[in-house]
């Protein structure tokens, strides 16, 4: 997140001034230009189209234990938090109950 930050305003500042404020340093800035995604971020975005299309379908009613079960019986496993997480990262909130 915070690299993302740095890499969206390096021409507005230096990246030196940017990692010294946000408290990164600024080869880890450099290293994460070069290195490719993580399996499991590239299974973070499958997972949350899938997510995303259960909550859509149930009329925006599901909570993450439903949307777990509806991806479960898609034959992918995950757990419970991993749903919660891709949910708040994606602003799902269930509707409550009345």
């Amino acid at each position: 997140m915070k690299f993302e930050f740095v890499a969206r305003h390096r021409g507005a500042w230096p990246v030196n001034v940017m990692c010294g404020v946000l408290g990164v340093s600024g080869s880890g800035f450099y290293a994460c230009l070069t290195c490719p995604r993580s399996q499991h971020s590239l299974e973070d975005d499958v997972l949350g189209t899938h997510v995303r299309h259960s909550f859509l379908s149930s009329d925006r009613t599901y909570g993450a234990r439903r949307v777990r079960h509806d991806v479960l019986e898609l034959g992918m496993h995950c757990g419970l938090h991993r749903i919660e997480r891709l949910m708040r990262t994606q602003a799902l909130p269930a509707r409550p109950r009345r």
